[in-house]
């Protein structure tokens, strides 16, 4: 599959890589590149399966410009393994929830670029893509304690993580919602925390002009309609603790058969 363009005017451009790891053993993951004026932010680069892939692929579309950021949603492995790679053979910065920053290193990390793992304060921050503003906003607990998405205004895309994940998808957008459901909603009930948290995220995110909603898993939501769908349905879902706790018992001890 080839790399997909989202968005592009000539001075911005919003790309969606190609999927290194469908059909293995991984989970499959979307890796998003921004590029602004030859100046770009890669987020959620992945893991060491893919890592030598997505490089060649990022520079490639930078065509000789700079990355400056990797931005890390949260600190799942899918996200963040081959952080060490991305630090050692590139100038740019990694920033992730501040929660993570001490978490991060167990994946490898050598001393020389320590500090260019940068946190992000829980209510989030603004960067500045060579004068381009990328809004990173709190997304906690969906599903990670120390969670943020991307918006990026000029493409109206929003980069929801995990957030709109899809399991076993053999598409990269979404053309019939109510069929695409059925992808998403066992791991929405099972990841996200709370059917609060996701009204909250829903409270924060409507009033945003958003075209595209792009999750870091499976299908993208590709229109403002569905995009509103989507985040309706969020809204509206019970998950997690809303659910989990029936389940906290003792298990009982069952004698193996034979």
């Amino acid at each position: 599959m080839a790399n997909t363009v989202l968005y592009d005017d000539g001075v911005h451009k919003n790309i969606l890589l190609e999927d290194f790891s469908a059909g293995d053993l991984a989970v499959q993951a979307n890796q998003h590149l921004i590029i602004h004026d030859r100046v770009g932010m890669l987020l959620d680069p992945g893991g060491h399966k893919v890592y030598s892939k997505v490089l060649g692929e990022t520079f490639s579309e930078l065509s000789g410009g700079r990355l400056k950021y990797l931005f890390l949603s949260h600190q799942d492995p899918d996200i963040v393994a081959a952080i060490n790679g991305w630090l050692m053979t590139t100038d740019a910065d990694a920033y992730i929830s501040s929660l993570w920053t001490r978490f991060v290193p167990h994946f490898g990390f050598d001393h020389i670029v320590a500090d260019r793992l940068k946190p992000i304060p829980d209510e989030g921050m603004v960067f500045d893509l060579a004068a381009c503003k990328l809004y990173a906003l709190p997304a906690h607990f969906l599903h990670s304690e120390g969670n943020f998405q991307l918006y990026d205004p000029i493409s109206k895309i929003l980069y929801s993580g995990d957030l709109g994940a899809s399991i076993g998808v053999d598409y990269i957008v979404t053309r019939d919602f109510k069929a695409h459901i059925r992808f998403m909603e066992g791991f929405h009930r099972r990841y996200m925390v709370s059917n609060r948290v996701m009204k909250a995220w829903a409270d924060m995110v409507r009033p945003l002009d958003i075209e595209i909603i792009a999750p870091q898993h499976g299908a993208l939501f590709p229109d403002q309609a569905m995009s509103r769908q989507f985040i309706e349905w969020c809204a509206g879902l019970e998950c997690g603790i809303d659910l989990i706790t029936p389940l906290f018992k003792v298990p009982v001890f069952k004698v193996p058969a034979g």
